[in-house]
């Protein structure tokens, strides 16, 4: 590795923090206050290089996404942004291959969420707006502080927030979801908690014990029941009813077949606590 990659690799470190309990619990904690945790090019490489290192580290249970300063996520760097309209190296274009690029890495960023393996939470102590909104409405689960607020804001600067607005869609009802991003008004923790965005707005001094608790709960399930229920859970939403019923019922039988199942069943029989193989 070059001194150049060495350095990247720090940065990137310090952009996301990690650190892994002995439950199996994640936390990967956005830290670029400076910026309100922006979206930074280099900030989306962090986050998507964090997730993909968990994927396939058995020691990882769950993920919690939480955020370091007074802001959660501000949504995508709008001063980066900005400097791409007038960069030489764009030969005139006014950013569209920047603006391409950027808003590419975000989507497959924000698709690789509910396409993880690992249930993800998102403990939002503060504000979240445009991508950061997304970010949250991304995750399996989230809980916000009281004092959180989330918002598709972009309408006011003449910018409507269409890529926030594909995940907002999937977690709120059409009617909440439009106005929020024709209004761009920012909504309060205790109503995106009434309209499903979230799953609990909490005390902010009972935030991430509440976060944790829940991960603590998912985490001792068997990883193997978990890996057939989280990706079953958003492939049977994209199918007819008929389908999905069909689709759920050949997951089921593989299920069935998994040694955890066999356990678990066995356990609750002869009312006992089960051993986990995951497997």
């Amino acid at each position: 590795m070059s001194d150049g990659d060495t350095a990247m690799r720090v940065r990137a470190d310090q952009l996301v923090l990690r650190d892994c309990d002995d439950n199996g619990i994640l936390r990967l904690t956005l830290n670029d206050p400076k910026t309100r945790n922006s979206l930074s090019e280099a900030m989306m490489e962090a986050l998507a290089s964090a997730l993909a290192d968990a994927r396939d580290d058995a020691d990882v249970r769950v993920i919690v996404i939480a955020a370091n300063g007074p802001v959660f996520c501000a949504g995508h760097n709008l001063k980066e942004m900005t400097a791409a309209r007038t960069d030489p190296q764009n030969e005139g274009d006014r950013g569209r291959a920047y603006f391409t690029r950027v808003l590419g890495q975000c989507s497959r960023l924000m698709a690789s969420l509910p396409a993880h393996p690992k249930p993800i939470i998102a403990e939002v102590a503060a504000t979240a707006t445009a991508a950061g909104c997304q970010l949250a409405a991304s995750c399996d689960l989230a809980v916000a502080s009281h004092e959180a607020s989330f918002a598709t804001p972009g309408v006011h600067i003449g910018l409507f927030c269409s890529t926030p607005m594909v995940a907002l869609s999937r977690k709120v009802a059409p009617k909440h979801a439009m106005e929020m991003l024709l209004t761009g008004d920012p909504c309060p923790a205790d109503r995106a908690a009434e309209i499903g965005l979230v799953n609990y707005a909490v005390p902010a001094d009972q935030l991430t014990d509440t976060v944790m608790e829940m991960a603590r709960k998912i985490a001792a399930k068997s990883t193997a029941t978990v890996g057939f229920g989280k990706p079953a859970f958003y492939r049977q939403l994209e199918r007819p009813l008929v389908e999905a019923y069909e689709f759920a019922a050949e997951v089921m039988v593989s299920n069935m077949l998994a040694r955890d199942a066999e356990e678990g069943i066995s356990a609750f029989i002869e009312k006992r606590h089960p051993n986990w193989t995951d497997s």
